[in-house]
């Protein structure tokens, strides 16, 4: 989602994301929003299953957001899955095949297409389980104790 992207249509990308995040959460799958990754991209949605294997999720709200944002391969060596969500007026065709597809509401998703799996390097695998949980630790700290200033 570029930043653009959530100024034009916020309500649309907002949508897709929730509706990919509630589907990943159906699948068993325990699931964080904006993600840094160690090579300084951003997973929008980063879906980590019971076994630990990790799937990212590109939420893509229109064409133009889709041919502006060609950063999804640097992706592939960050999950074991790749998926596209977009919403359901997207042209599908756009996708490349080796990418999942889920198309998305704000109520849910639909797998319509599995993408390619490409196993991760257990050190990686590792290393991004480990920034997912400190991430999300964080982020419940945060919501506890909001006022909290970190020193140094």
């Amino acid at each position: 989602m570029t930043t653009i992207e959530r100024q034009m249509r916020p309500e649309l990308t907002l949508a897709v994301c929730r509706g990919a995040s509630r589907l990943m959460r159906q699948t068993g799958h325990s699931v964080l929003l904006e993600v840094p990754l160690p090579d300084g991209r951003r997973a929008d949605i980063v879906a980590i299953a019971r076994a630990g294997e990790l799937a990212i999720v590109e939420v893509k709200s229109s064409i133009e957001d889709w041919r502006v944002d060609a950063k999804w391969p640097d992706y592939l060596g960050w999950c074991d899955q790749l998926f596209v969500a977009v919403p359901i007026d997207f042209p599908q065709a756009l996708i490349p095949v080796e990418v999942g597809l889920i198309v998305a509401d704000a109520y849910g998703g639909e797998i319509l297409r599995p993408p390619t799996r490409r196993p991760v390097a257990a050190a990686r695998r590792k290393a991004l389980l480990v920034d997912c949980a400190r991430l999300a630790s964080e982020r419940l700290a945060r919501l506890a104790d909001p006022e909290f200033v970190e020193i140094g």
